[in-house]
């Protein structure tokens, strides 16, 4: 493992040893709570932030490093802002569970995404199978919402998960349970589980246009696989530069995904595929690198223009793809994309960016190709 792969590995641990979330000794680690009427309220940093590759961080809940700025495009790093991907694992045996959170950004919607999904929270909890299943949805009503997120649960201790909005930031999360119940952070994944899979992409990546925030592919395979999720989709800018590659390249990944052909042209895809690779290639021999194909526009079948536009990008990535096979490259995968959204053209919203049967097919498509590596 190259030095670069590895630091972001290591400051992870080393904090998880810090606070007190490294083996054995998360169960024993004291929370500090605030009470009021009758609940006890947890910062969520406290129980663990799940889907940060860094650590020194200008915002709490930032994607990328601080040191990022100035480096990556203004866009990029706006972008960056959003809590797309990131999620808190913790463990109550509350029956009720409330959240409270604060956005970055006043607007909680766009015109074809809904506000749970653009600045939503969304609940999911283990059962008896050791299965991820869906709770409840934060619905955002301001730009600080308190909330009851969940009531009645049966009784017992188990693990809970709430996921972050996905194009909006947080400036604050909290969660907060009845005084009478214990809460405390989950047990770290097993080592064999603890690298993330790192996605880097474009608005689809980012999470357009899921009704809630665990609707993402990368959510939806991350609870696949048990295993951590870097999210670094950005909206109109996953155009595999070298700056954004750079930061990637930091991170000690269990594999790296690359989407972002939804943003480039065919000449670009052609032009920016190969240094991407060879970049991620330098840095980390043998990570996994699975490059996916451009998506299906659903009405390309119509307008000549959109299929010609999929035709050019899907034919450049696989020139490229069987160029770097050819040159030696190893450990290198690929997902078409005349599956991710299905073919009945009811897998989008617009055309372009899924629904939340989009989504869920997306990830079929991608368990074709990650599910083997898993294993």
């Amino acid at each position: 493992m190259s030095s670069s792969c590895r630091w972001s590995w290591v400051a992870c641990v080393t904090i998880c040893a810090l606070i007190g979330l490294s083996g054995e000794s998360h169960a024993q680690t004291k929370l500090v709570s605030q009470e009021q009427e009758g609940l006890r309220w947890f910062d969520a940093r406290q129980l663990g932030v799940e889907g940060q590759g860094w650590t020194e961080n200008k915002s709490p809940y930032d994607r990328l490093p601080a040191k990022a700025e100035g480096k990556v495009r203004d866009a990029v790093w706006g972008l960056s802002r959003d809590s797309a991907g990131m999620c808190v694992r913790f463990v109550t045996d509350a029956t009720t569970i409330h959240a409270r959170w604060t956005l970055t950004k006043a607007k909680l919607e766009m015109p074809h995404m809904a506000a749970t999904g653009v600045s939503g929270l969304d609940l999911y909890a283990k059962d008896d199978q050791g299965r991820w299943r869906w709770v409840a949805v934060g619905k955002p009503t301001a730009q600080t919402t308190t909330q009851k997120l969940a009531e009645g649960i049966t009784p017992g201790k188990r693990e809970y998960l709430i996921y972050l909005p996905l194009y909006n930031g947080v400036s604050s999360v909290e969660v907060g349970v009845p005084v009478a119940n214990s809460i405390e952070a989950a047990a770290p994944h097993a080592s064999d589980r603890a690298k993330p899979i790192v996605f880097y992409g474009t608005s689809i990546t980012h999470g357009a246009c899921a009704s809630r925030p665990g609707m993402v592919h990368t959510a939806i395979l991350g609870r696949k696989y048990g295993r951590p999720v870097i999210n670094l989709g950005f909206s109109g800018n996953g155009r595999m530069e070298p700056e954004v590659t750079a930061l990637i390249a930091e991170l000690d990944a269990f594999v790296y995904v690359i989407d972002c052909c939804p943003n480039l042209g065919g000449a670009e895809t052609a032009e920016r595929t190969k240094p991407l690779v060879q970049q991620l290639r330098s840095a980390c021999p043998d990570t996994p690198i699975v490059l996916v194909e451009d998506r299906v526009y659903t009405d390309a079948w119509l307008i000549k223009s959109k299929q010609s536009r999929n035709d050019g990008n899907h034919a450049a990535l696989k020139q490229a793809f069987d160029e770097l096979l050819a040159a030696g490259t190893k450990h290198l995968h690929y997902i078409p994309g005349s599956d991710l959204l299905g073919d009945d053209n009811d897998g989008a919203v617009d055309s372009s960016h899924p629904n939340d049967l989009g989504f869920a097919r997306q990830a079929e498509a991608f368990d074709k190709v990650l599910g083997p590596l898993m294993k």
